[in-house]
């Protein structure tokens, strides 16, 4: 296939492109410079341009780019470039592909598991209503902006992903120097749920639904059994063989994060991966004591 990726040098991009070439695979990567190579498509997410003409015989586009959502505080600049790095970028990318007189004829655009806001102790599928919050309406938004692709007919599935446990980057591979040194700790109560997804099966989920297009709408992409904070931190803890014994107050989180400790930290979001599920896809890791021993001990990513 000839896969055309936005985001291509992020964990999730970069995981993903070296999965496909390495089975044979022609990957195509955006660039926001001219291009240096027949390999790089220029795009300008912001001024809503792409240069369509090197996307001609693509089989489908990935679409990953965004602006990073922390940790940081969230400032009002801060949560523009959030909101408006998704629907702009995505507006941008759906309405040059229905331009095309020969579009890829599928599309897989990023979001996340944000979407169903605080689910607390409620399990939420794909089916569940949209949750209330910024990221909620970002996840919204975000997914409303491949509306162009879709009424030209694309076949468009948006996934909807949950917290990316790997090594080499994200909240994990930020927090494990911690761990290692004793001080890793639960945030707040605890008892908040974590919908986590190894690196691996965000790359197998993707690769699974480019052979899919009957698949379209929201997929969630997180592991099958979602846990507390409490156990994921402990789990981390056994993993690096440390104790784990600290705790970061919720107060603290606030003081320092702001909006990005309610919304991405201490919110509870229990989801379930039911289409995934369904259509048969096998994760690679549905425990995550597993995932979490081959990334603190084990060779290559989750």
């Amino acid at each position: 296939m000839r896969i055309a990726i936005t985001g291509a040098s992020g964990l999730i991009g970069t995981a993903l492109s070296r999965s496909l070439t390495a089975d044979g695979h022609d990957v195509l990567r955006f660039v926001r410079r001219p291009a240096r190579d027949a390999a790089e498509i220029p795009w300008d997410p912001a001024g809503g341009t792409v240069d369509t003409r090197r996307l001609a015989g693509a089989d489908a586009v990935v679409h990953l780019a965004g602006e990073p959502l922390g940790p940081a505080r969230w400032t009002t600049a801060r949560r523009r470039r959030i909101l408006e790095s998704r629907r702009r970028g995505t507006g941008a990318l759906a309405t040059a592909l229905a331009g095309m007189d020969a579009p890829p004829p599928r599309l897989l655009s990023g979001s996340a598991v944000g979407y169903y806001g605080d689910t607390g102790d409620r399990t939420a599928d794909e089916g569940s209503p949209r949750g209330g919050g910024f990221l909620a309406g970002v996840a919204e938004a975000w997914e409303g902006a491949t509306r162009p692709a879709e009424d030209a007919g694309i076949s468009v599935a948006h996934l909807r992903t949950g917290v990316v446990l790997a090594r080499e980057g994200g909240l994990l591979g930020t927090v494990l120097p911690l761990f290692r040194l004793g001080l890793g700790g639960r945030l707040g109560s605890g008892r908040q749920y974590v919908s986590w997804v190894a690196l691996a099966d965000v790359v197998g989920a993707v690769r699974f639904l480019l052979e899919r297009p009957d698949l379209t709408g929201p997929v969630n992409v997180c592991a099958p059994e979602p846990v507390t904070n409490a156990a994921y931190t402990a789990a981390v803890a056994r993993a690096v063989h440390r104790p784990a014994v600290l705790a970061v107050p919720a107060f603290a989180m606030r003081a320092a994060l702001g909006g990005f400790a309610d919304e991405a930290a201490l919110v509870s979001q229990r989801v379930r991966p039911e289409r995934l599920l369904a259509a048969g896809y096998s994760f690679r890791h549905p425990d995550l004591a597993g995932v979490l021993s081959d990334i603190a001990c084990g060779p290559g990513t989750a």
